[in-house]
């Protein structure tokens, strides 16, 4: 199952009543779990978490925000956090089974069609980001609500990627992206001066010299008498809470304050707990074996009872390798995609940083989110093989005593393995278009990484042509001639166009090797 995490920012952290009309709109989707609300009065912030399949968490997004573009006025909105909108930031984040090229695409579709129905200007920031300066939020919402307002319409760099030209009245702009997992964390500080917060957030903030996955504010809190150090981990894996920590405690001290508090603003992960404990408490050996929660919450799992996405190599290799039907070719012909795919995107990856590559850049990161998609989907495509697999062998096994079973059991057959046929065929058309993909990086890319563009063409190939063989001995048991007919053109056409492409590129990489050894 692919899962996403979306946490969407709401200009609204006082009224109750509101924050609550928004925890149900994104509860009333059904499959989509709120995790986490967090609301603050001097903020005047809310923070939601919630996780599901990609296209529920988008709709539990969108219906939030006709929530808060009908109940959250920004022209009466005061708080201590920047913000441009009522829907002020919207970030979608890959956690099972998805890459960040498919929250890439649903972050675009939010933005589209929130933009089409309220009018409410819409900015693509982080991995969606189309202009290198918007990647970052803070240079997005700069002049705030009241700045934009005169900002949009009258200068072409603050033109929206989505929705009019014009700031909405009350409900301001919006940013969408996708991004990784983030840590929010607050260090409150037991003195009135903004400026002390303020030097102890540049002192771990990356653009003031700080650490280099840090972004940060320093804030007022009348309400506590308190001011704040609030952080945004950006990859607590690299940067983890506990430097943090520490240097925000010893540049306070400097003015004669303290951190008296901290707060983890929506969700944690278990490895950023165990971090900090393992630094405090400095035990002789610590690791998630050893958490009694996990073995009886769902953790402790073999191999046997993941899914095919969260297995190791070594895992996946284990159960293919087992005298059992699946996971089979089919499975293997999507990893094989996948894995292509991730070569297309590292080739394209290395193609983004420095001068000479600037000419190239935007189409590059075009091609780099496009193939994440394919990627992502082709890992799905792993899992949803052998499950299709597995539903022709139980319409198989439906009883056919009785003349009506007998024809329910033929239906369910049919379905089933005009389903069968339709997985592998889908894993066709996506390696197809990461070979696509695969050409521009090995014609344009890195010339450096012009052998991962090569074997990335060997390796979709193979996707290709191991999946088509899927696809035709499925076809062999189909009843619908008119299905039959269009897949078999189509695998026909895959494999003809596919081949060509795989010659083009391997030609292009060896005209590149040349220029390599040639100097």
């Amino acid at each position: 199952m692919k899962i996403v995490e979306c946490v969407p920012n709401f200009s609204e952290g006082r009224r109750k009543e509101v924050i609550d009309a928004l925890a149900d709109a994104i509860k009333s989707v059904e499959g989509v779990r709120l995790l986490d609300i967090e609301f603050d009065p001097d903020h005047n912030r809310s923070v939601f978490t919630f996780i599901g399949e990609p296209q529920k968490v988008k709709e539990a997004a969108l219906r939030a925000a006709d929530v808060a573009v009908e109940k959250i006025d920004l022209t009466q909105h005061e708080g201590a956090h920047p913000r441009m909108g009522a829907v002020d930031v919207v970030p979608f984040i890959p956690l099972h089974g998805t890459t960040i090229g498919e929250c890439i695409e649903v972050s675009k579709q939010f933005a589209e069609e929130y933009s089409s129905k309220h009018d409410v200007p819409v900015y693509l920031y982080a991995e969606s980001a189309t202009r290198i300066d918007r990647r970052e939020l803070p240079n997005i919402r700069q002049g705030e609500f009241e700045g934009l307002r005169e900002m949009i319409g009258a200068e072409p760099e603050k033109n929206p990627d989505y929705g009019p030209n014009k700031i909405h009245p009350t409900a301001g702009a919006t940013a969408t992206g996708a991004r990784h997992f983030l840590i929010a964390f607050n260090c409150n500080l037991n003195t009135t001066n903004v400026e002390v917060a303020k030097t102890c957030a540049n002192a771990v903030r990356a653009t003031t010299g700080g650490f280099v996955y840090v972004q940060g504010i320093g804030l007022d809190l009348p309400e506590k008498g308190m001011t704040q150090v609030s952080l945004n981990l950006i990859h607590p894996k690299r940067t983890k809470i506990h430097q943090v920590l520490e240097v925000v405690r010893n540049e306070a001290r400097r003015f004669g304050a303290t951190v008296v508090e901290t707060e983890i603003v929506g969700m944690i992960p278990l490895f950023a707990i165990l971090d900090a404990f393992e630094y405090y408490v400095q035990p002789e050996k610590l690791d998630e074996e050893m958490i009694l929660d996990l073995h009886y919450l769902g953790g402790g799992e073999g191999p046997e009872e993941k899914e095919f996405s969260e297995m190791s190599l070594i895992e996946f290799a284990d159960q293919v390798r087992r005298a059992r039907a699946t996971p089979g070719g089919g499975s293997v012909a999507a990893a094989m995609g996948s894995f292509g795919g991730a070569l297309v995107c590292m080739v394209t990856g290395l193609s983004l940083s420095g001068r000479k590559f600037a000419a190239i850049r935007e189409e590059m990161l075009e091609h780099r989110h496009a193939c994440e998609n394919d990627r992502g989907v082709l890992m799905g495509l792993v899992e949803e093989d052998s499950d299709a697999f597995d539903k022709v062998m139980t319409a198989y096994k439906m009883p056919e005593d009785t003349v009506k079973q007998k024809e329910e059991k033929e239906a369910a057959i049919e379905s089933a393995t005009i389903h069968a046929a339709e997985i592998p065929l889908q894993t066709m058309r996506h390696s197809f278009n990461a070979l696509e993909h695969a050409k521009i990086a090995a014609d344009k890319g890195n010339i450096n990484a012009i052998t991962d563009a090569g074997c990335a063409a060997h390796a979709l190939m193979a996707a290709i042509e191991g999946a088509a063989l899927n696809v035709r001995i499925n076809l062999g048991n189909i009843k619908d001639k008119s299905f039959v007919k269009k897949a078999s053109e189509e695998v026909e056409r895959i494999i003809s166009e596919g081949k060509k492409m795989k010659e083009d590129i391997l030609e292009l990489v060896e005209q590149r090797m040349k220029e390599l050894e040639e100097g």
